[in-house]
């Protein structure tokens, strides 16, 4: 009886034990074939002092996430250019503002160019009651930007 009970368990239990999410799966590639990278520091062609190293962090976040982060040796390095462009009202009396980043990023295998993205992401955000609030908006919605192109970037680079 007990045999025919631990079957009648595996039986039930044994595909809900398959289907719980993990599965083996190949390692995670970059164009070149390589399997990690470094991220340099971005050239920042903006007025926004963070937001070239807000966009290298994302992308070294991200790819620690994928499992292809570099540590220093890695033969794939990403590098590249930010910029961001000035502030527009979207509504009549400034109530919001929309903010615009553009990288330019390139992946490069063992110094060879594999592949090149610029990624342009736009937002919008509040305004604030005096300066130092919009400042910090503006700052919260470039953050974010840089996480989206982040993430775009890196599945344009891989295989």
């Amino acid at each position: 009886m007990r045999r025919l009970l631990a079957a009648a368990a595996l039986l039930v239990l044994g595909p809900l034990a398959a289907g719980c999410g993990y599965a083996d799966t190949a390692a995670p590639r970059l164009r070149g074939g390589a399997p990690a990278a470094d991220v340099r520091p971005f050239e920042n062609h903006s007025s926004d002092p963070s937001v070239g190293a807000d966009v290298a962090a994302a992308l070294r976040a991200e790819l620690a996430r994928r499992g292809e982060a570099g540590g220093g040796g890695a033969r794939a390095v990403i590098d590249g250019s930010v910029r961001t462009e000035a502030a527009a009202p979207t509504l009549p009396g400034g109530a919001t503002l929309r903010v615009v980043l553009e990288v330019k990023a390139r992946l490069l295998v063992d110094g060879k160019v594999e592949a090149e993205r610029t990624v342009r992401r736009e937002a919008d955000h509040l305004g604030g009651a005096d300066a130092l609030e919009g400042e910090a908006r503006r700052a919260q919605a470039l953050h974010r930007l840089a996480g989206e192109a982040a993430r775009e970037l890196l599945d344009a680079f891989g295989e």
